[in-house]
């Protein structure tokens, strides 16, 4: 489990997809599903990501997350575990767990808020990795490298 730390992102840039949604998107195993519901977050995430050699698809919500789990295959997953909306990262975990159990050693949580009874509840459950908002990319990095894997050469071309 890390710890949280004092600096994080307070960008508030809205992350645009392109022309081409994440719906109509083709994922494969050698992508990584972020489900994240702020923007400034999410693109950090991707970047962060991205910049290690990652493919990354983002959901801005755990439904969303949900219906592209459903449609694809993914490397891992790292979800917030609070979104907007009826899911949340509670029904991430209990979809995995029944649908797509090879994901279960390659789920990352983050969140904000890990004082919540909730939320507390879902981690011990879960035994995922979780990363404290706000967190150093640093981080990030370690707990998708050890929980993921690290991006293979065929990832990045």
């Amino acid at each position: 489990m890390n710890s949280a730390t004092k600096s994080g992102s307070t960008l508030r840039a809205r992350e645009i997809e392109g022309a081409v949604g994440v719906a109509e998107t083709a994922h494969s195993a050698t992508t990584v599903l972020v489900i994240e519901d702020e923007p400034s977050v999410s693109a950090f995430l991707r970047s962060a990501l991205q910049r290690r050699g990652y493919q990354v698809v983002t959901a801005p919500s755990a439904s969303e997350g949900l219906d592209l789990l459903k449609r694809g295959r993914y490397l891992g997953v790292i979800s917030d575990v609070r979104t907007p909306g009826a899911a949340s990262g509670t029904e991430v975990y209990t979809w995995i767990r029944e649908s797509a159990p090879e994901l279960l050693t390659r789920l990352v949580f983050i969140t904000g808020d890990i004082v919540n009874e909730q939320t507390s509840k879902l981690l011990a459950e879960s035994g995922a990795p979780v990363v404290v908002k706000p967190f150093r990319v640093s981080e990030l990095i370690s707990a998708v490298e050890q929980t993921i894997g690290k991006p293979s050469k065929e990832q990045n071309g």
